[in-house]
């Protein structure tokens, strides 16, 4: 029988498990996706969709046009190079890979079998559809807002909502998340493994401002921006019709989850109203509709923002992004219509998020203001 030192097993264990991580990839491709008919399935269920614009809409959520659009877009930072060893996933099937995620809301792996793809090919793709769509995309379709954003968001939700000075409908929806190794609080809601989506709205049911993570709004970039004042937003200005009550200054509205600030509307408590408070309640109300409409059509047209997401927090923050990012892109009244009536008729819906932060800060002399003065002189001259 041979004997081994304890010296001599040590090392010959580091090295058994050294290349055991240095184990390369037997296979670019699977066997079984090797075969010119099978690389080809998605390829020719691409070409099969393109030549039927509806279903077209259905499966990706998007026109064949808009597709291109994005392709045109991205495409550079999802190509890979060609080699005597592999044929690399085009950016047409990255992206369509991607997007089908999103809509369908299936696991990566059964993604994977259906069109014959590997599942690191699929994994891959998707997270470099996602980052591309945030790098290449943001600036231009959710940008930082100015002062000029501000003012048309403002004007459209006193044209649409009959709310003045609003500079948008603020709300919080949970992102169920696999809970991931090692989850730390800021990411993670440490009960359901979740991250929070918290958005500023515009009338129109657009994206003017969001962020993914575990932050309360007091801690989020939209909170401490608007407390110390460096969002650009515009000065006081007299309420649409009312001059003679002074300017008043412009503000979000959320509901009772969120704190009370001179900047940020929320309702008062259902006690004891009197008739202005309750015309107060009414009005900001509706101006909130916005958000329940918003995230209704996110999540019926990106059905996985409904399941519980197995990727890492991080990747998961990145999915959201583009989604949002892909919503303001693809933000027509027809599409987001049949968008939420899909909603509607499912009876689905994101789980609303618990703010965590103190109740009040602040701003009660102004929501007094507004309910004395000019819910009293102008907004009752519209029916409730």
């Amino acid at each position: 029988m041979v004997r081994i030192s304890r010296r001599r097993a040590a090392i010959l264990a580091l090295l058994l498990l050294r290349l055991r991580r240095e184990r390369r990839r037997r296979f670019w491709v699977r066997p079984s996706n090797q075969s010119p008919r099978e690389r080809g399935q998605l390829q020719n269920l691409i070409a099969e969709l393109r030549r039927d614009g509806q279903r077209h809409r259905r499966y990706f959520r998007m026109s064949v046009e808009k597709f291109d659009e994005i392709l045109s877009i991205i495409g550079p930072d999802l190509r890979r190079q060609t080699t005597n060893f592999r044929n690399p996933v085009s950016p047409e099937e990255r992206l369509a890979v991607a997007l089908r995620y999103l809509a369908s809301g299936d696991s990566l792996i059964s993604l994977a079998n259906n069109f014959r793809l590997g599942h690191s090919t699929v994994v891959n793709s998707v997270h470099m559809v996602f980052a591309a769509i945030e790098s290449r995309m943001m600036d231009r379709f959710l940008p930082p807002p100015t002062q000029e954003t501000w003012s048309a968001v403002a004007n459209s939700f006193w044209r649409e909502w009959d709310f003045p000075n609003c500079l948008g409908a603020l709300g919080a929806k949970l992102v169920h998340v696999t809970a991931p190794a090692h989850s730390g609080p800021r990411l993670c809601d440490s009960r359901n493994f979740s991250l929070r989506l918290m958005a500023l709205i515009d009338a129109e049911c657009r994206f003017v401002v969001i962020q993914v993570g575990g932050e309360d709004f007091a801690a989020s970039d939209l909170g401490r921006g608007m407390e110390s004042e460096t969002l650009h937003v515009p000065p006081s200005a007299p309420l649409p019709g009312a001059p003679r009550l002074g300017p008043a200054p412009f503000a979000m509205v959320g509901d009772a989850t969120f704190p009370l600030k001179t900047y940020l509307m929320t309702p008062y408590a259902a006690e004891d109203l009197d008739h202005d408070q309750e015309v107060f309640n009414y009005r900001l109300s509706r101006a909130r509709l916005p958000v329940g409409r918003t995230f209704g059509i996110l999540s019926a047209r990106w059905r996985v923002l409904l399941r519980r997401i197995n990727l890492s927090p991080e990747n998961v923050n990145t999915l959201v992004i583009a989604a949002c990012i892909l919503h303001n892109f693809l933000h027509n009244p027809l599409d987001n219509r049949m968008w939420l009536e899909d909603s509607e008729e499912r009876g689905e819906a994101m789980e609303d998020a618990p703010n965590t932060g103190p109740p009040r800060g602040g701003g009660a002399a102004v929501r007094r203001g507004i309910a004395r003065g000019f819910v009293r002189r102008f907004l009752q001259l519209s029916c409730w």
